[in-house]
């Protein structure tokens, strides 16, 4: 190849990813919600519009008005609503790394579509019940039972527990192995409460507007904030266990 072709190629424009996928914007946004809440069934228009704004998303506008998707736009979506759910990730990172993908420094291979329930949680997490975390902590019921008893965990309706329950349970285990069993993990569970009252702050001037817009960005806020929230108290933690080796 001339070195005329290879400068022509390498200015060729590059396919956005995710790449192969048909562009054909003939979807409704009824249609892409129908595709996305196999795996996230409370996602909403308002989500789908605040995704667009923030420039996730570009959907083709009609002469009247309305937005229509591609399945190459489904698969961006499902990606953002991914790391989103499993990572916490905040929008601005999501962004900065569909730019790459779009302009090929980095790879991504479109994940399948995951069936999920109606109130959001997969399969594998759906009716976690007391003994249900117990069998797959590997630990005796009476564990969760305590640790309801203490407030640590606390079961919504008909005693089911959230997704997250698993992950309490699995590290209470753990800690009653060196002798912290559940009323020691209260305070973990105050100080969580105390995080979550700063996140709310955060977030009440969104969540008190009406527009649909500004309540998906409550939502995305409240993610993002609370991870942060997370995360600063792991630091803090194990920068003060530090000091304690010798």
């Amino acid at each position: 190849m001339s070195a005329v072709h290879e400068l022509e190629a390498d200015d060729a424009p590059h396919e956005p990813w995710p790449q192969g996928i048909s562009r054909r914007a003939t979807m409704r946004i009824s249609d892409v919600l129908a595709a996305l809440r196999i795996e996230f069934p409370t996602v909403t228009t308002s989500k789908l519009r605040f995704l667009e704004e923030q420039g996730l998303v570009d959907p083709v506008r009609t002469p009247s008005g309305y937005r229509q998707y591609s399945p190459a736009d489904v698969e961006r979506l499902r990606y953002v609503l991914t790391q989103q759910r499993d990572r916490y990730m905040p929008l601005k990172v999501i962004g900065e790394r569909l730019a790459a993908l779009d302009a090929g420094l980095d790879t991504e291979t479109p994940a399948r579509a995951r069936l999920a329930t109606s109130d959001g949680v997969a399969p594998s997490a759906d009716r976690l019940t007391a003994e249900r975390l117990a069998h797959e902590a590997g630990v005796d019921v009476s564990l969760v039972e305590d640790l309801v008893a203490q407030g640590v965990l606390r079961p919504g309706p008909r005693g089911v527990f959230d997704p997250w329950a698993r992950e309490v349970v699995t590290v209470a285990a753990s800690l009653a192995d060196h002798g912290i069993d559940a009323r020691h993990l209260r305070t973990f569970r105050a100080a969580a409460e105390r995080q979550v009252d700063l996140v709310e702050q955060v977030v009440a001037p969104w969540r008190g507007q009406r527009s649909v817009s500004s309540r998906a960005r409550a939502g995305t806020l409240a993610a993002e904030v609370g991870e942060l929230c997370a995360r600063m108290h792991t630091a803090l933690v194990r920068s003060a266990v530090h000091d304690l080796a010798p």
